[in-house]
């Protein structure tokens, strides 16, 4: 005959039974947490559409990555690209977690990702961006009229300030740029439209006005051989932009480490001018609609 041991009071009483329970939901926590934990990245890929030479691009976002790494605690490489289109590619393949965009760049991210990324922050000074038309002192030019049958360059085929937007404002005015112009040229680049209207390559070019404020600025631009004809209106154009699938808390971090970069404290200010700008500001995606808008317009987005 099997005897069944009695099972002691305080071995299998209420008290041990909740404690038994309370042991099980903890267990259920802690797993829980593990698997949200997993989605945390290891690491956060970030990269940027090359609208400069790439000396200067390393320039101002290897120092950000170090201040996101030190923000959230987490290893951030940055990776330049030789293609606009291969960052709004990486952003929708998840190869690439954060991404500093133009306009338009940003809207076909938010095409091609179907709604997978979410702009968190741009500069204050691409509240109210702006494109510059500049041209050959040589050619006399003194607007956007005098160009007719002129060489022109654009900058590269998907930038927004030197292209997409010189491009809807001309249209604007009824000059259809293949018309218009004798030939049109992409250089690729902002700084390289530049070089390439300074040497006489083209005649005249489009640039975004904080690239020619800049190089003005630093004696790297001949005013006397290049000057500044017609600035267009004013219009929302870069901003950071995120993958929507990555921690919400993650996400947190780095919009907060972006948004508190304060122009008082030396290092900060040594990031931010780095980048021409006073300050980054929060972003809401409605604020690239009439981007989004021009693009269509301009027939650079499929219907």
């Amino acid at each position: 005959m099997i005897k069944h041991r009695a099972c002691p009071v305080d071995a299998c009483g209420p008290v041990n039974l909740k404690r038994f329970i309370l042991h099980l939901f903890g267990s259920f926590v802690l797993g829980m947490t593990s698997l949200f934990a997993a989605d945390m990245p290891i690491e956060i890929r970030v990269s940027a559409i090359p609208d400069a030479d790439p000396t200067k691009l390393l320039a101002v976002f290897e120092p950000l990555a170090a201040h996101l790494s030190a923000a959230t605690g987490i290893p951030v490489r940055f990776t330049p690209v030789t293609k606009y289109e291969l960052v709004v590619e990486g952003l929708a393949a998840k190869r690439i977690d954060l991404a500093w965009l133009g306009g338009y760049t940003s809207v076909q991210a938010m095409i091609q990702s179907k709604g997978n990324v979410q702009r968190i922050a741009m500069r204050t000074e691409d509240a109210t961006f702006a494109s510059v038309f500049i041209a050959s002192t040589a050619t006399g030019a003194k607007s956007v009229q005098d160009l007719r049958n002129r060489t022109f360059a654009f900058g590269a085929n998907s930038s927004t300030s030197g292209h997409l937007m010189p491009r809807f404002f001309l249209n604007e005015q009824g000059f259809k740029p293949e018309e218009f112009f004798s030939r049109i040229a992409f250089s690729g680049a902002h700084d390289k439209t530049i070089k390439m209207v300074e040497s006489g390559a083209v005649d005249a070019g489009a640039v975004n006005h904080l690239t020619w404020k800049r190089m003005v600025s630093k004696g790297e631009v001949d005013t006397n051989k290049v000057s500044v004809i017609w600035t267009t209106p004013t219009y929302v154009d870069y901003c950071w932009v995120m993958r929507k699938d990555l921690p919400e808390s993650l996400r947190q971090k780095i919009t907060d480490a972006l948004i508190g970069l304060d122009p008082a404290n030396p290092e900060h200010k040594a990031m931010l001018d780095a980048h021409s700008a006073s300050r980054y500001i929060r972003a809401e995606d409605d604020q690239w609609k009439n981007i989004e808008a021009a693009a269509r317009s301009a027939g650079m987005l499929e219907e």
